[in-house]
């Protein structure tokens, strides 16, 4: 009984064609054509590209098409061919769709991550009292009446230095000069966001 696979080669060689014409011819692979006449069909991609290379190489040999699919269906064990297929060919859909699956879910962790942080970082100041520090007049310092009041608080922050509203710049520095009594005083200077969170600090001075 002659397999299918030396039916293919005995068709080429009568009609004087080499592996390398049925190549260009059909586009397939020269070592894959001789992997068909061999019938090992293990050498090839897999069970599919095998059924395809088959029909396309006895199509090209003028083989008729119902006694070809025939007897490449008796020579050709499809499970056995699963089997001896590496697992990464048989499997090569499934493997990469995890990999995916699993990126994809990486990904979009680091993706919703970098949004809340980003969210936090713009809400901050709205959600928490302004941060305030005075850089000038220190505590407990001997001024004249005429002082100058300098500090620096979230950018967003609205001052007041004894209840009189300060201009705050983009950097959330703020300077103001205020007149104050003689003898011991203190200033007030608060820093409120527009959500109404307020901190406050007081600075004690001895005035000339």
């Amino acid at each position: 009984m002659i397999r299918f696979g030396q039916r293919l080669k005995d068709e080429r060689i009568r009609r004087m064609l080499t592996l390398d014409d049925v190549s260009v011819a059909t586009k397939i692979k020269r070592d894959f054509l001789a992997a068909i006449e061999r019938e090992a069909y293990d050498e090839l991609p897999s069970p599919a590209y095998a059924k395809g290379f088959v029909q396309n190489y006895a199509d090209f040999l003028g083989l008729p098409k119902i006694q070809s699919s025939a007897l490449f269906k008796r020579d050709f064990d499809e499970k056995r061919a699963m089997k001896v297929l590496p697992e990464g060919m048989t499997n090569s859909r499934t493997i990469p769709l995890k990999r995916v699956n699993i990126r994809s879910f990486v990904v979009g962790g680091l993706i919703l991550l970098m949004l809340a942080g980003f969210f936090l970082f713009q809400t901050r100041d709205m959600l928490f009292a302004p941060s305030i520090h005075i850089t000038s007049p220190k505590e407990g310092s001997v001024v004249s009446r005429d002082v100058e009041v300098a500090g620096t608080t979230s950018s967003n922050g609205i001052v007041t230095i004894n209840n009189n509203p300060v201009f705050v710049k983009d950097s959330g520095v703020f300077v103001k000069k205020i007149t104050l009594f003689p003898g011991k005083t203190t200033i007030i200077i608060k820093s409120k966001n527009r959500l109404g969170k307020e901190s406050s600090q007081t600075v004690n001075l001895i005035v000339k």
